[in-house]
């Protein structure tokens, strides 16, 4: 039949080729989207090198770029070399013939379809394995520069006597070296193995020979390595014990060699290493002697030796030999842990001093009311209550917040609360993308109160100390201006032609500012602002005419995130806090130093280690940290950053630290020596929190420092609960200026409590000196509670069931108010312990909390007076009143009986009501509380109604009586 076309051998249909002019448009549209590509991949990394530029902390950037960089290379190619070569080796010793077995031919249809390609290949799958395995290598930059910079610690662990650097700085890059050389022998040995198969050197069904003598050698030497590393992983895990954390049921978490690691382990590590060696010999041996029968045989014992020697054998040894004495075998051990543990926390020299707290009971009450007077300056006003009362009465305008939580300074020796009126755009009505980011771009001014006093007439309000818009007061003359805080989390463009408001006077008139610093980036130039455009997803950069000469973007605004970008080797504390310093708003910023690799100590969870009362209601106060478990810390750095400028100064505050050292030979010349801390700025450096918390949470455990009280947990304590709150969360460090016993001024101190684990009584008490002028900086005591003391929760509990607190609670709970407690302080006194605590009113329609209470008690007497002279004149019976006696009995007396069934019945369901509202007192539930005494108040009228209801009806029952009778005396007469 003839050929009607459309097959092989039909007319063609030739297609035209493109124009020369869509073949010029296509290529440059190509190109365009290549170009386009590469300048978002750039405009990452170009906005990164102009923000460090800008902070003056381009070393910073380039340090760690070429560290990354040399890292993703050196490593990257060593991979690619290691998985390439083997491949190329691997095809290389491939057998000329293959064997005629159908698993051969196929096998041939996957070689003929590779061979065009095979180069191509190779060279993707080395370029592959290389790129992940650079960019991994990339990832340890800090393990490097720790590695190469690490200085001598001056101390030598207990175990192998060698400087605590080896395990800080060279173990994790050992450790990493060996993960490296792992990984890079099994992809060699997984992809020679394909490769001798796929080109016959491995058969596993074809008749003869499994393998080739070439891909035996081959394979054998890469198990060698493989073992030959094993044998090297041993020998490091020796050294690894040190550093091992473990369950050891007497303490929980436990760090360092135990009896049955330095009996047991350790001797095991040592014997495997020396069979992996041989084992290793054997697998070379192979190229000689061309079987695997001896290599194999071998790996098989050490298999086998492994879990023999390395398992079985210690869990003999713990079984046999530790439990059935477990405290004296392991006593050496944790005395070890002891040490290492209170070297690595900076608690080696914090010794407990017994302290009977239970008071004087032989001195005169006025003198223990005079020395009430000078033991503290005690802060009535809570930082984390009067907030929103800075709020409300300093806020000014909506586009103004203050922090949740205030900070406490100090100010002409008195302890003062600070917050800053920051910019925060959430109430802001009309927002668009000029307001948000070119017209309120700053807060404005400081706010301070006195941390002791409210003003007088004010009802409980704070006295200002600074206040206004501008501010005025005691601080002086100052750039008000904040362009950087907790709160600025946008970014903002300043400085052009858009006018910024400054803030809006009384009158309503708005007074404008152009930004005169030289913070940020320059947008003029049109590369940058297309890099930031690209950066940030705002195509409007490119063409706003908000934008031109001398516009700057500001951004990575707030104090922490400024610190942690220019010291990214730094862990931040939660709390960083605002002060002025020679007419300028500076935020100090509390760093870390830490370590995971000091060997012996415990380890602690920074994130769960600091978390409180206060934390946990507010995500700006959590730590920022480069590692989370830590086993050495230290307060190393003090940063500032400039409120104004943004300005970031990093200064060297523990000198001998060694982690610091080496972080400073690998940045140079980014942290400044401690000289140089202005005065006015060394005033209001404080001790950190975060440190203290961390140091408070390990002396629960490790104030012990007798390994047979340490074992059996005899004295464990614990950081009680906070009482003012309902959650369980642990009650935060108080900064308070006070007296501790043998003092004889009050020094600025930060404070917490202890009660013994499982119980609410009182154990210990710690102090430590957190004022950095002074000569006794970080000097921390610890008073141990001899006595039966009340905790803060059992005084807490105490208040809340005393009859003066439940009619105020009732009353204030009828004017439709909340009642909220403050601080509770605790200051030691005569031997005893003074607590006080502001007690707040808050109306449902009132937008502020006021202090109306103050709640004192020392020891059995408890006061809940209207100013805090009353209280302590109430407790020490220094007021010229007798206080009742206290009724000690626990049985309830048994209310009067009523001869009415209906009068009984409701003062019967008044005692329950009674009742019912103590006991929601004690557990501090005022919800059910009140309705407890709306209960008693109906029940009390329904007997009042009743008993009046039976008079009425008795005297009506007399007047017929009396009718009666008048009417017989008539009969009668």
């Amino acid at each position: 039949m003839p050929d009607r076309g459309g097959g092989p051998t039909g007319p063609r249909i030739r297609v035209g080729r493109p124009s020369r002019r869509v073949r010029t448009l296509l290529m440059t549209l190509g190109i365009l989207a290549v170009l386009a590509m590469v300048f978002v991949m750039f405009a990452g990394f170009w906005t990164d090198w102009l923000w460090y530029r800008s902070v003056n902390y381009s070393s910073v950037f380039t340090t760690t770029l070429w560290t990354k960089i040399g890292l993703f290379f050196v490593f990257g190619l060593l991979m690619a070399v290691a998985v390439g070569l083997n491949i190329w080796l691997a095809h290389r010793l491939r057998p000329p013939l293959s064997a005629m077995s159908m698993e051969q031919q196929s096998l041939d249809r996957y070689r003929m379809s590779i061979a065009p390609y095979k180069k191509w290949l190779l060279l993707g799958i080395a370029t592959l394995v290389g790129l992940i395995a650079g960019a991994s290598a990339a990832g340890q930059w800090r393990t490097w520069l720790l590695w190469v910079n690490g200085v001598s610690f001056g101390q030598k662990d207990p175990q192998f006597k060698l400087d605590v650097s080896f395990f800080a700085f060279d173990l994790p890059w050992y450790r990493f070296l060996l993960g490296f050389g792992f990984a890079a022998t099994v992809l060699s040995l997984i992809a020679a193995a394909l490769t001798h198969y796929l080109y016959g050197g491995l058969r596993v069904t074809s008749p003869g020979a499994r393998a080739t003598a070439a891909s035996t050698g081959h394979l054998s030497v890469l198990l060698g390595v493989f073992v030959t590393l094993k044998a090297v992983a041993y020998w490091l895990d020796r050294y690894g014990l040190a550093v091992k954390s473990s369950d050891f049921k007497a303490t929980g978490d436990w760090t360092g060699l135990r009896y049955v690691d330095a009996n047991a382990y350790l001797p095991a590590k040592t014997i495997l290493f020396c069979i992996a060696v041989i084992c290793a010999l054997l697998f070379f041996g192979t190229l000689w002697r061309r079987t695997w029968q001896l290599p194999v045989i071998g790996f098989g014992l050490m298999v086998l030796s492994a879990i023999l020697i390395g398992g079985l054998y210690p869990a003999i040894v713990q079984k046999f030999q530790v439990s059935p004495n477990e405290q004296a075998k392991e006593a050496p051990y944790i005395e070890k842990n002891i040490e290492a543990t209170r070297n690595a926390y900076g608690i080696s020299g914090v010794k407990p001093e017994d302290y009977t707290g239970a008071g004087k009971a032989d001195e005169d009450p006025k003198a223990k009311r005079a020395n009430a007077d000078s033991a503290a300056n005690y802060r009535l006003n809570d930082p984390n209550i009067v907030s929103p009362t800075f709020q409300q009465l300093e806020q000014e305008r909506e586009y103004y917040r203050f922090p949740k939580t205030l900070d406490v300074d100090r100010y002409n020796g008195q302890d003062t609360i600070v917050g800053l009126r920051e910019l925060s755009l959430d109430k802001l009505d009309k927002r668009n993308w000029i307001n948000d980011h070119f017209a309120y771009t700053h807060g404005y001014g400081m706010v301070t109160a006195k941390g002791t006093e409210t003003k007088k007439g004010s009802k409980g309000a704070p006295d200002f100390t600074e206040s206004g818009l501008p501010t005025k007061g005691k601080l002086g003359e100052y750039e008000q201006r904040i362009y950087y805080g907790e709160k600025t989390t946008q970014y903002s463009i300043v400085g052009g032609p858009q006018k910024e408001l400054d803030y809006e006077e009384d009158g309503g008139g708005q007074k404008t500012y152009s930004y005169k610093g030289d913070s940020g980036v320059n947008l003029s130039n049109p590369i940058n602002r297309a890099a930031y455009a690209v950066s940030f997803g705002e195509p409007q950069m490119l063409y706003s005419g908000a934008i031109g000469d001398g516009s700057r973007i500001l951004y990575n605004r707030t104090p922490k995130e400024r610190v942690e970008s220019v010291a990214p080797w730094l862990t931040i504390d939660g709390d960083t806090y605002p002060t002025v310093v020679n007419g300028r708003i500076q935020w100090v910023v509390d760093a870390y130093t830490t370590s995971n690799g000091y060997p012996y100590a415990s380890r602690t969870t920074l994130g769960d280690t600091t978390a409180d009362s206060l934390s946990e209601s507010d995500d700006q106060r959590a730590v920022v940290a480069q590692q989370n478990q830590v086993n050495y810390i230290r307060n190393s750095v003090k940063a500032t950053v400039d409120a104004y400028t943004g300005e970031v100064k990093l200064y060297t505050w523990d000198d001998k630290d060694p982690v610091l050292k080496t972080w400073k030979k690998a940045f140079p010349d980014t942290v400044k020596d401690k000289g140089e801390i202005p005065k006015a700025l060394m005033d209001h450096l404080r001790y950190p929190q975060d440190m203290f918390k961390v140091q408070r949470e390990l002396l629960t455990l490790y104030h012990v420092t007798d390994a047979g009280q340490f074992y059996n947990a005899s004295d464990a304590w614990q950081v009680p609960n906070d009482p003012t709150k309902k959650d369980n969360s642990a009650v935060p460090p108080y900064y308070l200026s006070m007296k501790t016993p043998g003092q004889t001024q009050q020094q600025f101190s930060l404070t917490t409590t202890f009660t013994p684990s499982g119980r609410p009584n009182l154990r210990a008490f710690m102090t430590v000196d957190a004022d950095a002028t002074s000569e006794n900086f970080g000097k921390m005591k610890l008073l141990r509670v001899t006595g039966d003391v009340d905790g803060p929760e059992q005084v807490q509990n105490k208040l809340n069931s005393m009859t003066e607190v439940g009619n105020f609670v009732r009353d204030m709970k009828g004017a439709d108010s909340d009642v909220l407690y403050g601080n509770l302080l605790t200051v030691p006194l005569d031997d005893g312990f003074l607590y006080v605590e502001p007690v707040y009113v808050q109306g449902r329609k009132s937008a502020y909390p006021l202090l109306k209470k103050v709640a004192v008690s020392y020891g059995t007497e408890t006061a809940f007076a209207d100013s805090l002279s009353d209280g302590l004149n109430q407790v020490f019976g220094a007021d010229g009143t007798t206080k009742p006696p206290a009724d000690d009995t626990d049985e309830p007396t048994d209310p009067p009986k009523s001869s009415d069934p209906t009068v009984q019945a409701a003062l019967d369901d008044a005692q329950t009501a009674f009742e019912d509202g103590q006991q929601a007192l004690k557990d501090g539930d005022w919800e059910a509380y009140g309705e407890a005494q709306e209960k008693l108040e109906k029940s009390l009228q329904r007997a009042e109604d009743a008993q009046a209801k039976a008079a009425e009806d008795a005297d009506k029952k007399g007047d017929k009586n009396g009718d009666a009778d008048k009417n017989g005396d008539k009969k009668g007469g």
